[in-house]
């Protein structure tokens, strides 16, 4: 769930829009991409198959839309859409994602180095599962919080994420 968790903070800043206002919904058919609630309680969603051709070939050719090779959604086949919330507790890397979003400053710069890191060390074998959010969690209690006013800050926290995070994950190889 740290992709959610990175897309909150995307959202916050692209829609300038508070934490509070951006709710995570689990979709297991990943048939509505986003869902945007407007003040008079209607909802504008955006669906779609499941498959990332579509926001790539919307990306390069933005603002025209362009045939991406997906086929198009049969909602017949769909047949029904699901929801849930998540369980903060069994997604612990999504509570990690709005902690640095509500930090501020460096945190969600030091929270994405070290999910690179900790992720990495997972698909290499040298971290368990589970020790990709200890490893996000220790990176980023160990970096100081610092504001972010230039580029500079921007790698410099990065820097800092990605090296606490392999500090911590010598935890892991001893």
């Amino acid at each position: 769930m740290m992709n959610k968790g990175l897309e909150v903070i995307e959202a916050r800043w692209l829609f300038e829009v508070e934490p509070s206002q951006i709710e995570v919904v689990i979709h297991p058919q990943s048939i509505i991409h986003s869902l945007v609630q407007y003040v008079d309680g209607s909802v504008l969603a955006e669906l779609g198959n499941p498959d990332m051709r579509t926001p790539i070939a919307h990306a390069l050719a933005h603002p025209e839309r362009i045939d991406a090779g997906v086929p198009p959604l049969d909602l017949f086949t769909v047949a029904h859409l699901d929801f849930e919330r998540p369980e903060i507790q069994r997604f612990p890397c999504l509570a990690l994602a709005y902690q640095a979003l509500e930090s501020g400053g460096n945190a969600p710069a030091v929270l994405n180095a070290a999910n690179e890191v900790a992720v990495e060390a997972f698909l290499a074998g040298q971290l368990p599962f589970l020790g990709i959010a200890d490893t996000i969690a220790a990176a980023l209690d160990a970096v100081p919080r610092s504001e972010m006013a230039t580029l500079d800050d921007v790698y410099a926290a990065d820097r800092a994420g990605r090296q606490a995070a392999r500090t911590c994950l010598e935890h892991y190889r001893s």
